[in-house]
């Protein structure tokens, strides 16, 4: 089972944000893979292109357009560089105290928010790719959107 498959089931199954970080968190601890695939033809998957509208939908507003960062929110395609998948999903799932921002200085905890806990690991696949390089800014284009989705995003957000 997939990170992405195993989030989805969580949220399906009526687990808190907290048992659902335990358990996909661990789940990633055997090794960071890549979460996106890029085509030759530039073409994102379409993970990776969900991320890109829900980062876009909930998150640019304090961490910035493509994830560089903003007066508000550090550039997270540059925090990812350093960042683990676990360390993301904390931060995401909990929020965070004291954050180094003279205008901003705490994020908020999102997981209790369907929005992005239904899509975060959609959201890491993007701003993975954004820091690794592996896509440019602005949007990109995708590959179609597998039968699959349909029913895991309904699943999730009820």
């Amino acid at each position: 089972m997939t990170r992405k498959q195993l989030h989805g089931t969580l949220f399906c199954v009526g687990l808190t944000a907290a048992a659902a970080l335990a358990v996909v968190a661990g789940a990633a601890a055997g090794g960071e893979e890549k979460p996106y695939s890029v085509g030759a033809d530039g073409k994102v998957d379409w993970y990776t292109f969900s991320g890109f509208r829900r980062y876009h939908a909930e998150c640019h507003v304090c961490h910035g357009p493509d994830g560089l960062g903003s007066s508000f929110g550090p550039g997270l395609a540059e925090s990812l560089k350093t960042m683990s998948y676990d360390e993301y999903l904390d931060i995401v799932v909990n929020g965070k105290e004291n954050v180094s921002n003279a205008n901003f200085r705490k994020m908020p905890a999102f997981g209790e928010n369907r929005n992005v806990m239904c899509f975060v690991d959609d959201i890491y696949a993007y701003l993975k790719a954004r820091s690794d390089g592996a896509i440019g800014r602005g949007r990109p284009e995708n590959e179609p959107k597998p039968a699959e989705v349909a029913a895991r995003d309904s699943a999730c957000l009820g």
